[in-house]
Order: C-alpha cells, then sequence, then structure tokens
C-alpha cells in the first residue's frame, strides 16, 4: 500500500490543483439562424454547419390528447 513520505501542505496541494478549474463555454452564433452554438458542432436547432444543412430536422407533429 503507497503510503506518502512527507505531507503535502495545503499550499502545494492548492498550487497543484490551481489548472483544475472549470472554464465557461464561449458559444458561437449560428449563421444560419442565429441561435448559440458550440464551435465547430452542428446547429442543434436547425441542423447546418458551415452553411450547409448536415441533419435534416424532423417536422413537429402535433398529436391530439385521446392519441397520446
Amino acid at each position: 500500500m503507497a503510503v506518502p513520505q512527507n505531507r503535502v501542505t495545503r499550499s502545494r496541494r492548492n498550487m497543484r490543483r490551481a489548472h483544475d478549474a472549470l472554464v465557461a463555454a464561449n458559444p458561437n452564433e449560428c449563421s444560419s439562424c442565429g441561435e448559440l452554438k458550440r464551435p465547430h458542432h452542428v446547429c442543434p436547432s436547425c441542423g447546418h454547419y458551415d452553411n450547409k444543412e448536415v441533419v435534416a430536422q424532423a417536422q413537429e407533429v402535433d398529436l391530439d390528447e385521446d392519441a397520446a
């Protein structure tokens, strides 16, 4: 079983963890629909990437309350 030879001080421990912080996302505006999307990803709202439709979006279907 591994046992540390010397105690790691709070300062050294926290300095090691200095790079573990989460960074906020930087969303870009979609060029076709204007919604915010992740950079270099397909737009989830319209399915476009680089001004080309990559993913066809399904049409919304209205279901009756009785059918559901």
